[in-house]
């Protein structure tokens, strides 16, 4: 009989695990979900995220012009400094970013093993800043300028 009393408890004590599973599982759910709305929201980007202001940016083409393919470094939007890399990419290549005032702009090639010539242009909001020439195996060449806080006119 001792044994008949136990096998009730057991099944209950199952059933409050199963339970308290599906519990945690939905909590953990709803904070995965927490978190990807809160990504997609918080996704802009904006500049200093403590203050609310953006930081203002310049627009700067870089223009690599040759053969065959290179590394290319360059600078973009990005407050912490670090540089966007292309590997072997295919030439000639143009890409216009917006770089943060108080950030060089700059591009840097590195040619492949086949060698050749490559060409950096490096250009300030459509002002023509450096270019600079690369040849041979893993021939190098950078490009680089300063950012002026307010725009340049022609004059």
């Amino acid at each position: 009989m001792a044994d008949d009393t136990q096998e009730p408890a057991t099944p209950s004590l199952f059933r409050r695990a199963d339970r308290s599973g599906i519990v945690v599982a939905g909590a953990v759910l709803a904070v995965c979900a927490g978190l990807v709305v809160y990504g997609v929201l918080d996704s802009g980007e904006g500049g200093d995220k403590g203050s609310g202001r953006s930081v203002p940016t310049a627009s700067v083409t870089y223009e690599v012009t040759g053969e065959g393919s290179a590394d290319i470094t360059f600078q973009a939007r990005s407050e912490a400094g670090t540089a966007t890399v292309v590997k072997a990419a295919a030439l000639p290549w143009r890409k216009t970013v917006d770089v943060p005032v108080g950030r060089d702009p700059i591009v840097s090639i590195v040619l492949t093993e086949k060698g050749g010539q490559a060409r950096c242009t490096l250009a300030i909001r459509g002002r023509h800043v450096q270019s600079a020439t690369a040849t041979g195996t893993f021939g190098r060449a950078t490009c680089t300028g300063a950012l002026p806080a307010e725009p340049v006119t022609a004059s």
